[in-house]
């Protein structure tokens, strides 16, 4: 097979396997911790004490577990050309939460296929960030063939604006996004941070963006490759093109047997162009796994994969 139609081949099974993904994990139960007894005094020996009132120390929102509140279907753009169905995104709430971090997150599937609705995969993963305090916006965008790029990454552009000027509504931090991405999700969240362009066409600077964290993403396409996708020109779509000075810190992911495309070296000669340009970022091998192992890492909440996500957006979304 051509390398081209392997590369092709690979990516097009993202979305059929994400079925597999792990629906998130459960802390392990505490033990009960007894306090030890002390030994009675007797009243010749100490005056009488008036009984003092116990204090139970509250404990911080990172450590708390949030119940989830669902808003599901909310339209983040409504003009031209709008569709009924991918111009919507789903909102995954910690109850209780005040001024929480936002996590992004973008689908994958080639540019082809996928929905923020895909079996409930992308609403596991949501409910395992929103019980740690984090909030979560799910996004769909309109697919190829039906539009080819620029379209994918626009609406992507779109629903980040909306997430922006309206998050806080729902008690998140629109000072505090952090983007998040699978795949062709990857490639997306990467691009619409590196190529200032779609922000700027939703009267948004980059600098909105506080983190990115693409997971076993392609940053570099080549022209002549899906270009029922991109055209022609798929150069003009990777995001390592854009690389520029002042861009967020990145945190990149890959899996150790990731597919071609999507793989080690990509990823890391993605990072070494950002820090090429004086820019955050490290990049992470998901060891034992393939590129749907590396979503359902990111999802599951006791892996390594989805305590680094966690601890990188308490960082940044500062």
């Amino acid at each position: 097979m051509r390398p081209h139609r392997l590369w092709l081949h690979c990516l097009g099974l993202a979305v059929t396997a994400a079925l597999f993904i792990a629906a998130g994990g459960c802390a392990p139960p505490r033990g009960q911790v007894q306090a030890p007894k002390q030994p009675a005094a007797s009243q010749a020996e100490l005056p009488a004490e008036e009984p003092k009132e116990q204090t139970k120390e509250e404990p911080s929102e990172e450590a708390r577990t949030f119940q989830v509140k669902t808003v599901k279907d909310v339209v983040y753009y409504d003009g031209p050309n709008q569709d009924r169905k991918k111009h919507r995104l789903d909102l995954y709430l910690p109850v209780g939460a005040k001024d929480f971090p936002v996590m992004f997150f973008v689908h994958g599937g080639a540019w082809v296929s996928g929905d923020k609705d895909f079996f409930g995969v992308y609403a596991a993963l949501a409910n395992t960030y929103a019980k740690q305090g984090i909030g979560v916006v799910v996004t769909n965008y309109r697919l190829s063939p039906g539009v080819k790029h620029p379209e994918h990454v626009k609406d992507v552009a779109r629903a980040l604006a909306w997430t922006y000027r309206n998050v806080n509504k729902y008690g998140g931090n629109a000072d505090g996004i952090v983007l998040v991405g699978h795949s062709a999700g990857a490639h997306l969240v990467a691009l619409v941070t590196t190529d200032e362009t779609y922000s700027k066409e939703q009267g948004l600077d980059t600098k909105i963006i506080k983190g990115v964290v693409p997971i076993s993403g392609p940053y570099d396409v080549p022209d002549g490759i899906l270009t029922n996708v991109f055209g022609k020109f798929a150069q003009k779509a990777s995001p390592i093109r854009f690389v520029r000075e002042g861009l967020p810190p990145f945190l990149i992911f890959y899996a150790d047997n990731d597919m071609i495309g999507c793989d080690r070296a990509p990823s890391e000669a993605f990072c070494k162009a950002l820090r090429d340009r004086h820019v955050s970022a490290t990049t992470r091998e998901i060891v034992k796994s393939s590129h749907i192992d590396a979503l359902a890492r990111a999802g599951t909440a006791d892996s390594e994969t989805s305590k680094a996500i966690v601890e990188f957006i308490r960082t940044n979304a500062k």
